[in-house]
């Protein structure tokens, strides 16, 4: 099942975090963060799936270390459509971020200086989109959107970007 469809799945379920709102506020920023870069929402989206590629693999690296719960309160922690440089620092160690920078460089066209400051923006929209699965009485619980995205294929293709063009065209039909 692809991450939107979790994500739409959890937004249906009254025990899961999920809602239209809290999809419309990441879609929301991912537009002011396009405006004040400027650049193409499409090439902020970009950024932001090249940045839930690195995640994952970070997250499962949490996850093996801390545990399903360790996981889960880190990204109740840091998920949101504000600022964290300490997201960022905690979720990649260096060698992560200048990978990611420069492959957001080579596929996108912007500058290493653009991505880095756009960063402490996006990877909490990203740890946001997996928040929506969390379940509402157990916070620290199981939490389905999350185990879809580590659990995906490894194919390298992350999804976030076609998931935020599938809120898109849900929240504005």
């Amino acid at each position: 099942m692809s991450l939107f469809n979790q994500i739409l799945g959890a937004i249906n379920n009254p025990s899961q975090e999920a809602s239209s709102g809290q999809l419309a506020g990441i879609l929301s920023t991912v537009q002011n963060l396009s405006q004040s870069a400027n650049a193409d929402p499409s090439t902020i989206q970009s950024v932001l799936s090249i940045v839930g590629k690195y995640a994952r693999p970070a997250l499962q690296q949490k996850r093996e270390a801390e545990g399903e719960q360790g996981t889960q309160s880190f990204i109740n922690q840091f998920s949101g459509t504000g600022a964290s440089n300490q997201a960022v620092n905690l979720l990649f160690s260096t060698p992560q971020l200048q990978q990611l920078v420069k492959e957001a460089e080579q596929r996108t066209g912007l500058n290493a200086a653009t991505i880095q400051s756009l960063l402490p923006m996006l990877v909490p929209l990203v740890l946001n989109l997996l928040k929506t699965g969390t379940n509402n009485q157990n916070p620290e619980g199981s939490n389905p959107v999350l185990n879809s995205f580590l659990d995906a294929d490894g194919d390298g293709d992350v999804d976030i970007a076609d998931a935020m063009q599938m809120a898109s065209r849900y929240l504005n039909p």
